[in-house]
């Protein structure tokens, strides 16, 4: 028997709860459910202790906006199971595709041709900017920013030779958990097992508008000049579009002076685009928010809303560096991921999903504003935008991240049917819902989620 006490953040021991029964939620047992319990500790058994740490739901199902138990409950899911459902859980054609392409009876051809790779391959180019002209299918996020690297510096070493070589990020940023993934990645904890880092992979502060609040383009080029670094020996600059664990956007003006800054020194501008692409913050691109043009652009998660699919786009310039064969993924354009992003993306265009995550999400983020303010001492800043927002948790009075209350909230959110991840970036409550969410959903959404913050500081 594995300890209840064993999922780190999230009692195992069943709890009476009030049961709930609305159009989007439904709570008729404990909470967590006891019957569950073997589910659990059979995966906490076998699995490493890294995969606990979430509300211990099992998932049974999942279908546009909910997720399911086996045992009658239903959640209002507001994580999008971390942000890869855009157009909704489960959807019937995003399924059926998937099925089409099986029952077809092609499930891998590795980098072989294939008609679905190409109509995929192509469609991403079609919706890319128009300096964009080359996809190169991956599998997950991590992977495609391990290729924008890689693009990066071979671009580097060509234009500038091997000193060239400087690789920019920021500070607080996720990038993935690979290696150079991680190195460019800007949270120290993550980085604690890499005994070597890369040092001309450099990390400086990100303008995110409350820790740096005051932070400018002069800035950069300042910590630049600290550090001796020469600005012609930078290959490229990765950012994440939005700050994955916080949901902060850079101001408008730093963007564009960086695009500016790149383009002068030869240097790559790459947007990290695995949380923000597909709809997500109200563009269909969310760097489109900045008014620039990338170099690359990373994408994953919402590529799908199902299937693990990854992708870099850029210029056939970079993205034909190398020559064939020397650029590949063993499962790179899986026919049945490539079918089920196929019918993803139809659904994202042909349901307007873009402009509906623009107009509910102000709906959200009034309604979070309004939160905001009932809490203020607690609730250090919301950001975000479109349908993605970020709520960090401080204790009163100060801006020290308050994870224990953070995580007591998506607790008893969870306890009354809406479901969160678990806090990100220290202390963040991070809203996700599906791009198809109606203003309803998000109203009684919002209701549940300022209970949830009542009630966590009792």
């Amino acid at each position: 028997m594995i300890s209840r006490e064993r999922n780190l953040m999230y009692s195992l021991e069943p709890k009476e709860v009030p049961h709930i029964n609305t159009k989007y939620r439904r709570i008729v047992t404990k909470i967590p459910v006891p019957e569950s319990l073997p589910i659990l500790e059979r995966l906490q058994k076998y699995e490493p202790r890294s995969m606990t740490g979430q509300p211990p739901i099992v998932w049974d199902r999942a279908e546009e906006l909910q997720v399911y138990d086996k045992f009658g409950n239903m959640w209002l899911d507001w994580s999008s199971g971390v942000l890869v459902t855009n157009a909704g859980h489960g959807r019937r054609e995003v399924r059926d595709a998937i099925i089409q392409q099986a029952e077809h009876g092609l499930l891998h051809n590795y980098c072989f041709p294939s008609e679905v790779r190409s109509l995929l391959a192509e469609k991403l180019v079609n919706l890319a900017p128009a300096n964009m002209d080359k996809a190169f299918l991956l599998t997950t996020g991590a992977e495609a920013t391990e290729n924008a690297l890689k693009l990066a510096r071979t671009y580097g070493h060509q234009h500038g030779g091997k000193e060239k070589n400087v690789i920019i990020s920021f500070e607080d940023a996720f990038h993935g958990r690979t290696l150079g993934a991680q190195m460019m990645g800007g949270m120290p904890g993550l980085k604690t097992w890499i005994t070597h880092p890369d040092p001309d992979i450099i990390q400086l502060p990100f303008p995110d508008g409350y820790y740096h609040e005051n932070l400018t383009f002069e800035d950069f080029e300042a910590d630049l000049a600290i550090r001796d670094i020469d600005p012609d020996h930078v290959a490229g600059v990765i950012l994440e579009t939005y700050q994955g664990a916080t949901a902060c956007f850079a101001p408008q003006d730093y963007i564009q002076r960086l695009r500016q800054w790149c383009t002068q020194h030869d240097a790559l501008l790459i947007f990290d685009e695995v949380q923000a692409g597909f709809g997500r913050t109200g563009k269909f691109f969310g760097f489109e928010h900045y008014g620039v043009e990338a170099d690359l652009i990373c994408c994953g998660k919402g590529i799908s809303s199902s299937l693990p699919l990854s992708a870099v786009l850029g210029n056939s310039r970079v993205m034909d560096i190398y020559p064939p064969g020397a650029m590949t993924s063993t499962h790179t354009g899986n026919p049945i991921c490539c079918a089920a992003a196929l019918a993803n993306i139809d659904l994202i265009l042909n349901e307007h999903l873009v402009e509906n995550a623009e107009k509910v999400g102000k709906v959200m983020q009034a309604g979070l504003y309004h939160i905001q303010q009932q809490k203020s001492d607690i609730i250090g800043i919301v950001q975000g935008r479109g349908l993605v927002y970020g709520l960090l948790i401080v204790k009163p009075g100060t801006k020290e991240p308050d994870r224990a209350l953070a995580t007591k909230i998506v607790q008893h959110a969870f306890e009354q049917g809406l479901l969160f991840f678990s806090p990100v970036g220290g202390a963040t409550v991070k809203i996700a819902p599906p791009l198809i969410i109606t203003e309803e959903a998000v109203q009684e959404g919002l209701e549940v989620f300022a209970s949830a913050i009542e009630q966590a500081r009792v």
